[in-house]
């Protein structure tokens, strides 16, 4: 399966016409999905150690996923399945809420700029700086002519995350009114998960239009060459936790990473712990 078959082509976007329950490129089913995922896991931690271990001859790459969607559309279960394959140690994950009131006195990127991993990182942004022209749209929360700005804003803003050694993969998890419906209710049906339930969700679903058109403008507008943007089918979570552990492969088997050169001589340090005096 290549996850790229869910990378989001440019001009305009409809979200109607993109299927939120469909597998391209899996046909293997829910029990060989979930199989799947975790047959990523030995790769993946090869390849961060490798990019962890390049950054102490100090290169600057790291890599920053991004995720958005509508509430329940799964950027927790993939924190836990997914980003959960990683050595937790080199990964950095920042979930984004209603910005401060110290955030506030700040551009909206302001926060963003504070959260980026360091080198050699793995980076999770649970929503991100979308969030200023998704839910601030649809809420009116800033003029138009704000909310117009931050567009060519973000391209900017991610442009030069990738010139200074970013790997950006921004998924936008696509998931269904219904299935939504679904698993709202299913928080609702058991103790262990009503705590999760929010009843502003039930209000918000009263503006799900006025959400899929915000998220069409800001895919349209900033899916770009350098940062281009993933719209993964979020109703089957199994293949949603797979397209984007598929994803964060492809993309650290890109950036053809490399273990950095000894600097010394491995033979001659391997026959000094031959040669050592017995140690009582």
């Amino acid at each position: 399966m290549t996850a790229h078959l869910h990378r989001l082509p440019a001009g305009p976007v409809d979200l109607t016409a993109i299927p939120t329950d469909a597998t391209p490129g899996f046909h293997g089913g829910k029990a060989k999905g979930k199989i799947a995922l975790p047959a990523l896991g030995p790769e993946l931690d090869d390849l961060q150690e490798r990019l962890w271990a390049e950054r102490t001859i100090g290169s600057e790459r790291r890599l920053l996923l991004v995720l958005q969607g509508m509430d329940t559309s799964g950027k927790g279960g993939v924190l836990r399945h997914t980003v959960g394959l990683f050595d937790p140690q080199g990964v950095r994950i920042t979930s984004f809420k209603a910005p401060t009131a110290e955030e506030r006195k700040h551009s909206f990127l302001w926060r963003i700029r504070r959260a980026l991993p360091e080198p050699g990182f793995v980076g999770v942004f649970d929503r991100s700086h979308y969030e200023d022209v998704l839910i601030v749209r649809v809420g009116q929360m800033a003029e138009p002519a704000t909310i117009e700005a931050r567009y060519d804003q973000i391209n900017e803003f991610e442009a030069e995350l990738v010139a200074d050694g970013f790997v950006l993969v921004k998924c936008m998890l696509h998931v269904s009114a219904d299935e939504q419906r679904k698993r709202l209710l299913a928080r609702l049906a058991t103790e262990a998960k009503q705590w999760k339930f929010n009843p502003e969700d039930v209000d918000e679903r009263e503006r799900w239009a006025d959400y899929r058109t915000a998220y069409e403008i800001a895919l349209e507008r900033t899916n770009t060459e350098v940062a281009p943007w993933y719209v993964v089918p979020a109703d089957k979570k199994w293949y949603r936790n797979l397209v984007v552990g598929q994803l964060l492969l492809e993309h650290l088997r890109a950036m053809s990473l490399q273990w950095p050169p000894p600097e010394y001589d491995v033979e001659e340090q391997r026959q000094r712990l031959f040669d050592e005096a017995p140690i009582s």
